[in-house]
């Protein structure tokens, strides 16, 4: 029996893409877009060192406020923003907790783009928060890279 160490401060998921690097990059900066497949109705234009709020659209979370800060956008290569992962009682100040990182790498390949989400972080989340975080973004990762694939190859 060995011992294997579980990363619980990073969340990745890589996905291959049928759509040109351009179409991914504006599905992901264009805030209209991002709001369609990351259900979540932004307010306003993405601009790197600004944040960047709306309400989740997800059925059951619609008391919800998306609030991040964009951190970069070099296109067509690095989309990235800090948040506070799973951030959902309406009830708590989440504002003093250390944010975590998403970055967005994507990289041309033959068929399309591939698209490389990661997330870092968790560990600096308070204790009793950090498992249900890291659940739920792990879980909420995968269901996003399958919605950004719908998006780019409709």
């Amino acid at each position: 029996m060995s011992n294997v160490i579980e990363n619980t401060d990073t969340i990745e998921k890589t996905i291959e893409l049928k759509a040109p690097i351009e179409r991914v990059w504006r599905a992901l900066t264009d805030h209209r877009e991002f709001g369609k497949w990351f259900c979540v109705n932004i307010e306003a234009p993405f601009e790197a060192g600004r944040p960047a709020r709306g309400m989740i659209t997800h059925p059951g979370f619609e008391h919800v406020v998306w609030s991040v800060t964009i951190k970069e956008m070099k296109a067509p290569e690095l989309f990235s923003f800090t948040w506070n992962p799973y951030a959902v009682a309406a009830d708590v100040d989440y504002s003093q907790e250390t944010p975590t990182l998403v970055e967005f790498r994507l990289k041309p390949t033959s068929a399309g783009t591939r698209l490389t989400v990661t997330e870092t972080g968790f560990d600096k989340i308070p204790a009793n928060r950090r498992p249900e975080a890291y659940r739920m973004n792990d879980g909420g990762w995968t269901q996003q890279v399958k919605n950004i694939k719908a998006h780019v190859e409709s």
